[in-house]
Order: structure tokens, then C-alpha cells, then sequence
């Protein structure tokens, strides 16, 4: 009697929940139905599959266009001919992509608190802790805050201790046309000038090997990073000893310069309170001034590092990747830093220089530093375009939905750009006739309240760096195979970026 009355309540019970789950679904269908109503949403177009369930046949697409190294490439192509904004199934789960200005606008901006960077923290965290690139909400606002003031004029405009670092790099150039690998040395450089920033003394990778082992662990656990953010809510199951070990190496090291800091702040550090006097500004003195949190201190040098480091160094290995491959906008640029004559480009100097930001402009449009980003819904809501047959309406947005925006793609768009979307031409910014305003089609560096803090830093760096070399080369010419791609947290080239340079 007793087991007939247990397997009875259980009964009821399972019955209970069942009917609790379809309630709990009728309820959200219809909420979803009458927000969908408001709002004047239409579905979005689906990417058409042989597989509509789990998407599988998709996700081995993807696998082999990554094996290739052509995932950007069939993104655009993905999106030029089925449509700028589509509903996508993979491995059970429904996401949005897009390339639409307006609908990245809204992502980024106009509704920014309706979407998160989601499980970023979960991915990412064990490298690079909690701050301005893993987090949301009040954590995020509170990195933004203390991060911002080091980004002002008067540190960008501070080009002294490029110069040096310059120097390095230039050292390492063959000087009679041999090959050279652009992209590692600019990543040796890039490290160089960013720790002198962010911990006030550089690593000096360019001219210290045993410095190498730093650099080795960063990029090792920044790729696997990468690895377990594409795994999502799976990553858990990534176990790997080496990039356990990569970010102990990793937080040892920026760990010694943060007990050196809080432990003796009579070193000449800028304090914000100005009682100490700094020889030459760096970030952790600065930070330390406010916060004597080691960890904190931590997370918010590594999360600057990813940007102050990568996406430099991917910015100034694409520039020499087409300066190779376009001897005409070579020789524009020598005609505009010959008006240098030969003197050392200063802040001021480097903003008036038209061609330069043009070839950086372009260079960013083709090339730009973060391709390919996410964000999730926090609650139900819209993007403003890509619903019904023309495209035009709203598309509902369900709270936890993933929206992918591939800036890669909206930066070929040809409605924006022109029938030569896909080609090199710094001309493009300079017509007088016809200037290009594309607005939130060109998206560099984010946009909105989490648009990148240091942009004027990467262009006035970048911009310093290139006109070095053209005082110091005369020409420049391409080696190395097709061009790859290499997409990671950040974007650089499978392979380097290989070319010749002869010295004046």
C-alpha cells in the first residue's frame, strides 16, 4: 500500500510539473506574441540548411572554413547573398547574425543596457580576471572609470618612449631587401611599448630573448582563451595543463610589479592626488593610487594589454601587408612624410597628416582589429531592421538570445562602400566630391559606451610607427603566399606578414 500511494504521489508530481512547464510556456508564447505585436516585429529571413533541427551540416561548414582560413570570407558571402540580417541554427541553438549598421547601433547603443557580452568571464576569466572587456553592469562601469583618465591627450600625445622602441624594431629590419616577418616583430614591439605603459618599465622583449617565455605564455593562453569562448557553456570540459600553467607564468609576472608598486609607492609614480611627480607616466601607479587590490590591479592591466598589445600590432602588420601589395599609395605616403624632412612626427604633426589617417582608415576598414563580436539579450527586445520579406521591420529579440555582428562584413558592404568594397584605396576618404560619411557602418573600434578608450592612443601609435619606417625605406615589396586569416580574440595573419624593405 505504501509503494502504491509513493509511485502515486510521484505520479502527481511529475504531472504537476508537465502541466507547470506548459503553463510556463503558454504564458511566455503569449507575453512574446503581445511584445512582438507592440513592436511591429516580423521574422527575420533563415539562413537555409539541409539540417533546420541541430544545424549540423552548418557547423561542419564552419569547421572547414576555419580549417582553410576563410571564416570572415564566407561571412561576407553568407550575407551578400541570402541576407544582411538572418536567423542561424547551430549544434540546437538559434541565433541572430547581422551586418547592419542600424541594428548595431541599437545593439551597441541606442538599447545598449538590453544586451550583455554574456559568458565572456567564464571563457576568459582564469587569463584576464574581471574588468573592462569581461564583465557587465557596475563591475564594467567601475573598470571604465578608472581606466579612462589614462587615455587622455596628454599620454597619447607622450611619444618618447615610442621613439625607443622604434629604434629596436628598425634594428631588426634586414637593410639590402630580405625577408621579414612584419607581423612578429610588431608584436615583439607592441608588448615592448605596453608594458612600459601599463607597468612602467618595458619587457624589452625586441632585444631581451629571455623575455620570450612572457610573451610565449600570453599568446599561448590568450589563443586558448579564445578557444573556450567559441566552446560557450561547454568550456568546462576544455582541460589543459599547459595553459593552466601559461596563466600562472602570466599573473607571476605582472604580479611582481604590482607588490613592487604597492609595497613602495615612493618610486616616482603618478598618484592622482599629485603628491609624487612621475618621470614618465604608466598605468599601475596610477591605478594604485585609488585601488590596493593586487587582483584588481591585475585584471585591469592584463584586460588593457589584450587591446594595447594585439590589436596594435594586427593594425600595423596589415598597413605593411598593403603598402606591399599598392606601390601608388607607397609612393603618396613617402610624398606626405617627406614634408617631414626628416624630423621626428610629433602628436600634433601626426593629426595633420591626411594621407596617413587615410591609409589607416582603410586599413582598419579592411582589416579591423575585432571582426567579429557577440552579445546577448538580457530581456526581451528589438533590432530595428531585418524583418518581413523586404527587411525593413523589426525582429523580436528573445532575452537570452545570441546576436553575432560581423563588422568584417559591414565593412565590404557595397550600399556603403561602393562596387570596390573589397579593394585598398585610401582615395576613398579624401573625395572632396563624394565623402564618405558611413556612420555606424564603419565600426573600428565598437561604438557606444563600451567604444574602445584607446582609439586615439592605437592611431597616433600606429600612425608614429609607419612613418618611421617610410623615413627609413625607400621601398617596400610583398613575400610570402596568399593571404590567411588568423581569427582569434583579435585579428592578425595566418602565417605573418612577409615582405622586403630596402633602406634609404
Amino acid at each position: 500500500m505504501d509503494s502504491l500511494n509513493l509511485r502515486r504521489s510521484i505520479l502527481i508530481a511529475a504531472i504537476g510539473l508537465i502541466g507547470y512547464a506548459i503553463v510556463r510556456r503558454i504564458i511566455s508564447t503569449v507575453e512574446k506574441s503581445k511584445f512582438k505585436k507592440l513592436h511591429g516585429c516580423k521574422p527575420a529571413t533563415k539562413l537555409p540548411q539541409l539540417d533546420p533541427i541541430l544545424g549540423l551540416d552548418l557547423f561542419k561548414t564552419i569547421k572547414q572554413n576555419a580549417v582553410e582560413r576563410k571564416a570572415l570570407e564566407a561571412n561576407v558571402r553568407r550575407s551578400l547573398t541570402v541576407a544582411r540580417t538572418m536567423t542561424i541554427n547551430l549544434m540546437g541553438q538559434t541565433f541572430v547574425s547581422t551586418c547592419e549598421s542600424e541594428n548595431v547601433k541599437a545593439i551597441l547603443a541606442t538599447n545598449f543596457d538590453d544586451f550583455v557580452v554574456g559568458p565572456r568571464m567564464s571563457a576568459m576569466g582564469r587569463l584576464m580576471g574581471r574588468g573592462i572587456f569581461t564583465t557587465d553592469g557596475a563591475h564594467w562601469e567601475h573598470s571604465r572609470a578608472l581606466i579612462r583618465p589614462s587615455f587622455n591627450r596628454a599620454q597619447v600625445a607622450d611619444l618618447d618612449s615610442i621613439e625607443t622602441h622604434v629604434q629596436n624594431l628598425i634594428k631588426r629590419l634586414p637593410k639590402d631587401g630580405g625577408t621579414v616577418d612584419m607581423q612578429h616583430l610588431f608584436f615583439n614591439f607592441t608588448i615592448d611599448n605596453a608594458t612600459e605603459f601599463l607597468l612602467g618599465r618595458s619587457i624589452n622583449c625586441q632585444t631581451d630573448p629571455s623575455m620570450e617565455y612572457f610573451t610565449e605564455a600570453w599568446d599561448y593562453a590568450e589563443s586558448r582563451s579564445n578557444d573556450r569562448l567559441r566552446l560557450g557553456k561547454l568550456a568546462f570540459l576544455m582541460r589543459d595543463a599547459k595553459f593552466e600553467s601559461s596563466c600562472d607564468a602570466v599573473h607571476s609576472f605582472v604580479d611582481s610589479y604590482i607588490a613592487e608598486v604597492l609595497g613602495n609607492k615612493e618610486g616616482g609614480a603618478t598618484l592622482r592626488n599629485g603628491d609624487v611627480k612621475a618621470k614618465r607616466y604608466n598605468l599601475l601607479s596610477e591605478l594604485s593610487a585609488v585601488c590596493s587590490d593586487a587582483i584588481q590591479l591585475r585584471n585591469e592591466l592584463l584586460n588593457v594589454l589584450l587591446a594595447a598589445r594585439d590589436t596594435t600590432a594586427g593594425l600595423l602588420s596589415s598597413i605593411m601587408y598593403f603598402l606591399a601589395r599598392s606601390p601608388e599609395v607607397w609612393r603618396k605616403l613617402v610624398d606626405e612624410v617627406e614634408g617631414l624632412e626628416g624630423k621626428l612626427p610629433d602628436y600634433d604633426t601626426l593629426k595633420k597628416m591626411r594621407y596617413l589617417r587615410a591609409v589607416l582608415d582603410e586599413t582598419l576598414r579592411l582589416h579591423p582589429p575585432v571582426p567579429l563580436n557577440m552579445r546577448f539579450a538580457s530581456r526581451h527586445t528589438t533590432i530595428p531592421r531585418g524583418g518581413g520579406p523586404d527587411g525593413k521591420s523589426p525582429v523580436f529579440i528573445a532575452k537570452g538570445t545570441a546576436l553575432s555582428y560581423c563588422v568584417w562584413t559591414m565593412h565590404r558592404l557595397p550600399e556603403v562602400y561602393g562596387s570596390d568594397a573589397e579593394e585598398f584605396n585610401p582615395g576613398r576618404w579624401l573625395d572632396s566630391e563624394k565623402p564618405l560619411r558611413p556612420g555606424w557602418a564603419y565600426l573600428p573600434f565598437n561604438g557606444g559606451p563600451r567604444i574602445c578608450l584607446g582609439q586615439q592612443s592605437a592611431l597616433i601609435e600606429a600612425g608614429y610607427v609607419v612613418t618611421r619606417l617610410v623615413q627609413q625605406f625607400k621601398d617596400i615589396e610583398p613575400r610570402g603566399g596568399v593571404f590567411r586569416e588568423n581569427l582569434a580574440l583579435t585579428f592578425s595573419h595566418f602565417g605573418g606578414v612577409k615582405v622586403a624593405l630596402w633602406r634609404r
